[in-house]
């Protein structure tokens, strides 16, 4: 019996090459990463730089991956010279008035830093919070919000539009604000000074 005619190639389409799916995802992360950006003004990098710069000592608290991220920015302001912190670390002491805690939530109900910031408030510690929701817990009790647009675990339908796992968005973003801020800071304290960074940088690693 005569066999039927297939389309070329078979029944079905040949699978696009790995490497093509792997760019497309990288153009919907850069995409959707430069919309974000796009709506992140200079005013919220500079109320971020006078915050640090006036704090006597700088706290920060985030979980997960947030606080990756957030450790990170922390480990920059001591190579800049700024005194820091991590919340959870056997080697931070106490906090006082006048103090700085950073905390880094895109719902803006994470518990620990929730309840690190309540208890920073009490002892008139400065707080300030990187957050989706402004209007969150975290958000509406710090004593400065800074909004970085993004996905949160909340999936909530204001948020951006999003391709990549929850909070992914929001975390990438956060984390090219605050790189930015280190290179400002940079520029301005250091003058691009290598040698000053260096000299700050672990060698016991």
């Amino acid at each position: 019996m005569d066999c039927l005619p297939q389309p070329p190639g078979g029944l079905f389409a040949p699978e696009p090459p790995q490497g093509l799916k792997f760019t497309q995802a990288l153009d919907h992360m850069h995409e959707e990463l430069g919309a974000v950006l796009s709506r992140i003004t200079p005013d919220l990098a500079e109320t971020l730089i006078k915050e640090v710069e006036t704090a006597p000592r700088i706290f920060g608290c985030a979980a997960g991956r947030s606080g990756f991220i957030l450790r990170g920015f922390l480990m920059r302001l001591m190579h800049l010279g700024f005194t820091v912190y991590s919340v959870g670390e056997t080697i931070t002491p106490r906090v006082r008035p006048g103090d700085l805690l950073i905390v880094m939530s895109g719902s803006g109900e994470t518990a620990q830093p929730r309840e690190m910031q309540r208890r920073a408030n009490a002892v008139g510690a400065r707080t300030l919070a990187l957050t989706t929701h402004p209007a969150s817990t975290i958000g509406r009790e710090a004593q400065v919000t800074l909004t970085i647009p993004g996905t949160t675990k909340l999936t909530l339908n204001r948020e951006a539009t999003s391709v990549q796992c929850p909070g992914s968005l929001f975390e990438q973003a956060t984390f090219f604000f605050l790189e930015a801020v280190v290179l400002l800071l940079y520029q301005r304290r250091l003058g691009h000074n290598q040698g000053e960074v260096l000299d700050r940088h672990a060698d016991l690693e």
